[in-house]
């Protein structure tokens, strides 16, 4: 585990269950796909449960009801095309930063952080997402999950930050909120603070044991300290 506070010069953070709750547009334009489909539509409990591996996990989930389940090739394409019109439409009609997001970012990046936005959302809706809602200033990276050949619980998008910016992986963190989090920032050699309120499964993050938990973005500062 890390030693506290952590000397670093990067933070990453992810987009979806940690700084923004994005999973009310989500949900919306899952049922707007399934109603185009003529099949039943799913409360928000279910899609909070779903969120986490990218938009096409995300819709296959919508479309079997189940984890890993893989639904007929025809109707998965026609869903697929069906949802990222739907969201494209409104992806950030009802999405908003979670408490004390826009407060942590201001003060992270006065203290002179690299500030970097990772998630596996497409490029497509994470931009225009940021921009919305006018977070997108505060990052000098933003890398999707469509940015690189690998996402999250890869490593690689980490590393290629770390290389981005000149530094050993040490001098970064990952701030997160599921396992996949925490698996990317081990793999990378990354130390990874979770926050407790994000999208994981249903699962306690602190089963996944990152390097700190906290209960707001704001609470992550004191534990970090500015690599020279």
């Amino acid at each position: 585990m890390a030693t506290f506070p952590l000397t670093v010069k990067m933070v990453m953070i992810d987009l979806d269950g940690t700084l923004i709750d994005s999973v009310p547009d989500l949900a919306a334009a899952a049922n707007r796909m399934l109603a185009d489909l003529k099949r039943p539509v799913w409360d928000m409990a279910h899609y909070r449960a779903w969120i986490g591996n990218g938009v096409p996990r995300f819709v296959k989930r919508a479309l079997t009801g189940e984890m890993q389940a893989e639904p007929e090739d025809k109707l998965y394409e026609q869903a697929l095309a069906l949802f990222r019109w739907h969201y494209a439409a409104a992806v950030s009609d009802l999405s908003r930063p979670y408490p004390g997001v826009v407060e942590a970012l201001e003060r992270l990046k006065a203290q002179g952080f690299s500030l970097v936005c990772i998630t596996n959302k497409a490029e497509a809706f994470t931009l225009p997402l940021l921009r919305n809602l006018d977070l997108h200033k505060y990052f000098q990276l933003v890398l999707s999950g469509d940015s690189l050949p690998k996402q999250k619980p890869d490593p690689l998008p980490l590393r290629h930050a770390c290389e981005h910016f000149g530094i050993d992986s040490t001098h970064g963190v990952l701030v997160g909120d599921s396992s996949n989090d925490v698996h990317a920032a081990r793999a990378a050699g990354m130390p990874v603070i979770c926050v407790t309120y994000g999208y994981n499964h249903g699962h306690d993050i602190r089963q996944s044991l990152p390097d700190a938990v906290v209960n707001s973005l704001t609470d992550v500062p004191p534990y970090l300290r500015l690599y020279a």
